[in-house]
């Protein structure tokens, strides 16, 4: 659990130095910084879906989990719920800023696999890796959300943690290269979403996508 530590520590202290930052930035500037966010969430999430998608033994998997997972969390209405519950602590963007960073620290073959090296082999590189990555990622968009950013941190602790734990008592062959590809092809197109609703070109309403996620573990579970 030693990578995810750091991973966690890198964002809460990239986090309250861009919160920092971010009271030094005048509107004109926090303006260009979602725009430059907005760019990059669109150009990252292409990447990872385009890349991971031609290696999908399912290709139409993807699909069915957005789907499915957007009419689960349309009749959850969880998109509503949490933005009205952060808006309240940290202003009308604090949901949007907060769903970007999860997505970003959480979807991605460093913080999918780097937990089940660490627990398999003790091997902390992958986690390493990412931490600094977040490190700059977090200070960054909390230049731009503020503070609320900080919130990834216990989200990421959950989701490493979680896979760590799978892997080290149940099953590290679960997180097969097939789960890892199908899991980035699902949140690259969710953090091309974010980009879209960053840019206010489309309110993709992303968190009411977020069930999607599911999709792949469910499936991966069936056919095991």
């Amino acid at each position: 659990m030693l990578g995810t530590i750091v991973n966690v520590g890198c964002i809460i202290v990239g986090s309250t130095v861009g919160t920092i930052a971010k009271k030094a930035l005048g509107d004109k500037y926090t303006e260009v910084l979602f725009n430059a966010l907005g760019l990059a969430s669109i150009v990252l999430g292409c990447n990872a879906a385009v890349s991971h998608m031609g290696k999908s033994e399912y290709p139409v998997l993807f699909i069915m989990s957005l789907a499915i997972g957007g009419l689960v969390g349309t009749a959850l209405a969880i998109d509503g719920r949490v933005k009205r519950a952060l808006e309240k602590k940290g202003g009308s963007n604090a949901a949007q800023g907060l769903t970007t960073a999860c997505l970003l620290f959480c979807i991605g073959t460093l913080s999918i696999v780097g937990p089940v090296l660490s627990a398999v082999e003790g091997d902390n590189t992958f986690l390493f890796t990412n931490a600094t990555l977040d490190l700059f990622s977090s200070a960054m968009l909390a230049s731009t959300f503020g503070i609320v950013i900080i919130w990834a941190a216990p989200i990421l602790l959950c989701w490493q943690g979680g896979i760590y734990l799978t892997a080290k008592f149940l099953s590290a062959e679960f997180f097969s290269e097939g789960l890892v590809n199908e899991l980035s092809t699902v949140g690259g197109v969710l953090i091309v979403c974010t980009g879209l609703s960053l840019l206010k070109l489309k309110d993709c309403k992303t968190l009411n996508l977020l069930p999607g996620l599911l999709g792949p573990v469910i499936w991966y579970l069936i056919v095991g």
